[in-house]
């Protein structure tokens, strides 16, 4: 929002040095300046936004909420993500909005099926149920039935069908479900399932291969069992004109079966995501150089990712070495992304074999390995005026000088070195220099006041920040980041200082003066924030903390059951969307607990210990 906009939401009539008059008239009222735009020019900037900002636009003036109200029936996609609506709401919302061919939904405050059923209809071509906690299995067939143009729509739309269950251990009624729904999406391009919370065999595919639409170029599914899915599979390959383009699956293990199963089924796989989480340490069975050998016959694959999570237990690719890694980068020259992690025998020389085959890397990431050191950094330089996303996570032995020459990176946008502990003081001096910056993770950083210092000095752009577990930072540091308004003071919007034991209060009101565009913020672990940083952020509905949309205080024990006082003030927290309060004194007081809920009923109250949304536990638990 401009700071016309701002002056006329706020009453401020004052603008400009020497008492001029806002909004472009005499008496500073906004609504008489609209008048030198025609109703032309306010439609043409009004389809350029989504609906988030639509519904901002029609607050502003009488004239803009006129426009806005012409301008809803043509939106074309109703993006509902972070909006956790209930479902009166959400009906009214959709209402306003007949036209959204495209419609992603929050549905943590779904109770039931019917919640989302009376939404559906035929105009939906693309549509994404997130975190549906409340939903059975029995949802699959109610999409098939009443959204008929997720099987006939333009070519211009992706047809696709995205859904997030909370499941229920029922794994032969999701296969029913699923297979009623297939039957009547036979055009369906692109499919993504996830089941969380229940036992690692709900997917068990087989039974489905007779009804998969053999237009579907797009399938994600989460999580499998890899020996059943590769049965499946080698019987799938045969529908005629079956022919995946992108398949990602989470599984239980990645074995050479399923590498070489996949290719030789998917020749033309253009991008490929695995992922497993192994519950032993046994190496029984687990993929090795051969099965990434296979990979060169994937001659279309222009992304590639595989992970080893440490979910279950800290395993790891213990059979590929650099070998591998020649195996990939000698076959899949293409690449534009690639993502590893887990291998803990691949050292630089595997690595490096990638960037200099591989001259089209866009995004470049690996995780948990303890063999990486700086010389990869160093030796980006064929690829590094190219690269846009670079994430090294968790790499022991990655040290500050690896960032010496980070400014060669002249598109560069995210830089992630998050649990890479030996990075230091001298980190930040080297991102400085890298204009381009936008999200910057740091999260158990050895950096302290002085570090952040050197960052601030850089002026970047920067929207998301990260400095979790950065123990060493104190509140002096977080005032030198925001010094002499800065490009961070307008750009940052996603701030993380949590589990940092020296910020305090201080720290909290130099963040909610200066940093004028945030809207999530997580203090979570940060014990020195008291009931006096809450009170402030609640009590100043005209200040930039009144943007705040995410507010996590998980484990603040420095928080008093009172640190939410009652009657809410009318402006207080009213953007909040997500408030994390697990672990503190206010879950305890449950009449407070009440109340906050009570008085702003689209807000989510989380009171486990969830990160922002809910998004890792949001399957475990009732939100509020």
């Amino acid at each position: 929002m401009d700071e016309t906009v701002k002056r006329h939401c706020t009453g401020e009539v004052g603008g400009g040095s020497g008492g001029e008059k806002g909004g472009g008239s005499s008496d500073g009222d906004f609504e008489p300046s609209m008048g030198r735009f025609t109703d032309h020019i306010i439609i043409d900037v009004l389809e350029k936004m989504d609906l988030a900002s639509l519904c901002t636009a029609a607050c502003v003036s009488p004239t803009f909420n006129s426009a806005v109200a012409y301008r809803l029936p043509f939106v074309s996609s109703s993006d509902l993500y972070r909006f956790y609506l209930d479902e009166e709401t959400l009906k009214h919302v959709v209402r306003r909005v007949p036209g959204a061919k495209s419609l992603t939904i929050e549905c943590l405050r779904m109770r039931n099926d019917s919640s989302i059923i009376n939404i559906l209809g035929e105009h939906i071509k693309v549509l994404s149920l997130l975190k549906c906690t409340h939903l059975s299995y029995d949802i699959l067939r109610a999409i098939g039935e009443t959204c008929p143009n997720l099987r006939h729509s333009p070519m211009s739309i992706y047809r696709s069908l995205l859904i997030e269950f909370a499941g229920c251990d029922a794994p032969e009624l999701f296969k029913r479900k699923l297979a009623e729904m297939l039957q009547k999406v036979p055009l369906l391009e692109s499919l993504s399932i996830t089941i969380r919370g229940t036992s690692r065999d709900v997917f068990d595919v087989r039974p489905l291969g007779q009804f998969l639409p053999p237009s579907l170029k797009k399938l994600k599914l989460q999580q499998t069992d890899a020996r059943l899915f590769v049965l499946w599979l080698d019987a799938v390959r045969k529908i005629p004109l079956f022919n995946l383009r992108n398949l990602s699956l989470v599984l239980d293990l990645i074995s050479d079966d399923l590498l070489i199963t996949v290719v030789h089924s998917l020749p033309h796989l253009v991008e490929l995501d695995l992922e497993d989480r192994p519950f032993t340490l046994s190496s029984v069975g687990d993929l090795t150089n051969i099965g990434l050998q296979a990979l060169k016959f994937c001659e279309c694959l222009i992304a590639l990712s595989i992970v080893r999570s440490k979910m279950n237990c800290p395993a790891s690719f213990t059979r590929v070495d650099n070998k591998g890694m020649f195996h990939v980068s000698e076959g899949c020259k293409r690449l534009e992304s690639v993502k590893l992690g887990g291998f803990a025998k691949v050292t630089e020389a595997g690595y490096l074999s990638i960037l200099y085959l591989c001259r089209n890397l866009k995004k470049f990431e690996v995780l948990t390995s303890p063999l990486l050191s700086d010389s990869v950094i160093d030796n980006m330089t064929g690829v590094a005026r190219s690269v846009v996303e670079l994430r090294l996570s968790s790499c022991s032995l990655l040290t500050s000088e690896a960032l010496e020459h980070l400014s060669l990176f002249r598109k560069l946008e995210v830089l992630d070195t998050s649990g890479c502990e030996r990075i230091g003081d001298q980190a930040p001096f080297y991102i400085s220099k890298v204009t381009t910056l936008t999200r910057l993770n740091l999260a158990k950083a050895r950096i302290t006041d002085v570090g952040l210092a050197l960052l601030g000095a850089g002026d970047l752009p920067i929207v998301q920040l990260c400095i979790r577990k950065c123990e060493k930072v104190t509140d002096k540091g977080i005032k030198s980041l925001f010094h002499a308004d800065r490009k961070i003071c307008k750009t940052l919007s996603d701030l993380d200082v949590g589990y940092i034991p020296k910020i305090t209060d201080a720290a909290i009101f130099t963040i909610a003066t200066d940093a004028k565009a945030l809207t999530d913020l997580s203090l979570r672990f940060c014990n020195g924030v008291t009931d006096a940083a809450v009170q402030m952020l609640m009590d100043r509905p005209n200040h930039n903390s009144s943007q705040l949309q995410m507010l996590d205080l998980c484990s603040c024990r420095g928080l008093s059951a009172e640190a939410i006082m009652l009657p809410l003030p009318l402006y207080a927290f009213h953007r909040l969307r997500w408030l994390g309060i697990g672990l503190t004194d206010i879950v305890a007081k449950r009449g407070i607990f009440s109340e906050i809920c009570e008085a702003r009923p689209r807000l989510v109250v989380c009171d486990v210990c969830c990160d922002f949304g809910c998004g890792d536990g949001w399957q475990w638990h009732n939100v509020r």
